[in-house]
């Protein structure tokens, strides 16, 4: 590139999934997660008409970064899981994809959004932090590891 060019920074775009987006999604999971969920069970879940799925795309990328998917019953939802592909991670994507999210949700008519995350995913509990979710609960060995261990799950809300 020339000197006097610089690269423009890619802009993120959070748009909804298709089932068609299930591989990548399960690529990002598996990346993610000790138990990464199937590509088959990704393209279940997108193609429920109670979950809602966003995909992170980069620029014009067809091929999603992130993704977070949510189930939605009446009022109340719960995020089912979300995932950032590790190459892009640190750079405020996953602030933009759950805010762009919690954006639809709410035009879905959700009043209320629970989640379980990993007691010790320090930057997910950072960035439920940041949006206000408050801790309602603990399950005790909620989560295996990969070493066969398992981990507490702390449950939390957030009113939208």
């Amino acid at each position: 590139m020339p000197p006097w060019r610089t690269a423009q920074p890619v802009l993120p775009v959070v748009a909804p999934l298709s089932a068609a987006h299930a591989p990548a999604c399960a690529a990002i999971h598996a990346a993610s997660f000790a138990h990464g969920w199937s590509a088959t069970d990704l393209e279940g879940l997108i193609a429920d008409r109670g979950v809602i799925a966003d995909g992170l795309f980069l620029g014009d990328a067809k091929r999603p970064k992130g993704f977070v998917l949510s189930r939605a019953v009446i009022d109340e939802a719960e995020i089912l899981t979300i995932a950032l592909d590790p190459a892009v991670r640190g750079r405020g994507f996953s602030r933009t994809l759950l805010d762009r999210h919690l954006e639809t949700l709410r035009r879905e008519g959700v009043a209320r959004l629970h989640l379980e995350v990993d007691e010790a995913n320090r930057p997910a509990r950072r960035l439920y932090d940041r949006f206000g979710f408050v801790q309602v609960g603990r399950r005790e060995g909620y989560y295996r590891r990969a070493d066969g261990s398992r981990a507490a799950a702390l449950t939390l809300s957030l009113d939208l």
